[in-house]
């Protein structure tokens, strides 16, 4: 299964010469700064190279950063700062609120804001090979892998690192509590998406399938929740693909809780599912629509012409055909009044 992603773009940042004049003094002190300067280019240049993989990347991360903490952690490996911690000026971009800088004098802003585009890349490259026709079992763990350590680094930077910061995160900019938890929660729930697509692959029974997407569901809509009280202007593109993947999921929920109830010859319970998940594919349909027309940070795409996406509304039409023709069936041959009943399971 080919699977849709919403990405917000990369941070930008201005170069850094790393060049201190009567501040490294010797050889191997200018060589040090040298490689800073190098590394730094390196990594910037990956970010945006198409050929890069998950390998690459890593080195070059490790490379940069095992440099960097010689200006944030003493070299006597007490608890002390470095004395270069406040020496060099940093300034990055924000990837909701566009080209206006924010810039404070701190090697652990750096940190966090270097750690921040390596996992953006991570959900990047997940988001492309995610997104390619028949793709492999070997590439979908790779997805997977990519989503799980994006969301380790976000979990790291909002955990360990941005409470060293002197400045505060500014509100509604990449470094503030609630988007680094939207950002983990939504690599959470895609990360689920490829568990959910090799399920139903391997044809695992509909109830798995069905708690899965479920779960899945709600994660959607926990991340969405994290970000409701942003600026719209700057979140609105964001939180619609937030809620349209929720409602995309809860339809995929009650499609695969119908077929159970179906198994259970539940028919009236059944229709009554698949009749729940053809409403929640239409909510996904009209906010496919409002995504696209939307204006914000992300792509310009149209989300229900793509394949994962039709696949569901084929499916829970034709489902919800197979109950009504078995609840046919079961009312000719009883000669019954079959009632369809409220109760609808894990959904209520």
């Amino acid at each position: 299964m080919t699977h849709w992603f919403h990405r917000n773009p990369l941070k930008a940042t201005a170069p850094v010469a790393f060049n201190y004049y009567g501040v490294a003094a010797g050889p191997a002190a200018s060589k040090i700064c040298s490689d800073l300067r190098s590394c730094r280019a390196r990594l910037l240049e990956l970010f945006t190279d198409l050929s890069c993989n998950p390998e690459m990347m890593k080195n070059a991360a490790d490379s940069y950063f095992s440099l960097l903490q010689g200006f944030i952690n003493s070299l006597d490996e007490s608890t002390q700062e470095s004395k270069l911690r406040y020496i060099q000026n940093f300034k990055w971009t924000d990837t909701l609120q566009g080209q206006v800088p924010s810039a404070q004098q701190d090697a652990v802003f750096e940190l966090i804001s270097m750690g921040f585009n390596v996992a953006l890349w991570y959900t990047k490259y997940a988001s492309r090979l995610a997104g390619k026709e028949n793709i492999t079992e070997d590439e979908a763990k790779e997805v997977h892998r990519s989503l799980k350590i994006a969301a380790g680094i976000f979990k790291h930077l909002k955990e360990s690192q941005i409470p060293k910061l002197i400045t505060p995160a500014e509100k509604g900019r990449d470094l503030e509590a609630r988007l680094l938890e939207a950002y983990v929660v939504q690599c959470q729930a895609e990360a689920q998406e490829v568990t959910i697509a090799r399920a139903i692959e391997l044809k695992h029974a509909p109830g798995l399938i069905a708690a899965l997407a479920y779960e899945t569901a709600n994660f959607y809509q926990k991340a969405d929740h994290t970000l409701s009280s942003l600026e719209p202007a700057y979140s609105a593109k964001w939180r619609k693909y937030l809620h349209l993947k929720m409602c995309f999921y809860t339809a995929y929920a009650y499609c695969y809780h119908g077929q159970t109830l179906l198994a259970s010859d539940k028919c009236g319970e059944a229709i009554r599912s698949l009749q729940e998940a053809e409403k929640f594919y239409a909510k996904a349909e009209a906010l496919c629509k409002e995504y696209g027309e939307t204006k914000g940070p992300g792509p310009t795409v149209k989300p229900s012409g793509h394949l994962f996406f039709r696949k569901l509304g084929n499916l829970v039409k034709n489902t919800l055909e197979k109950c009504q023709r078995e609840n046919g069936f079961i009312a000719q041959e009883g000669g019954i009044d079959l009632r369809l009943h409220s109760r609808t399971g894990i959904m209520t």
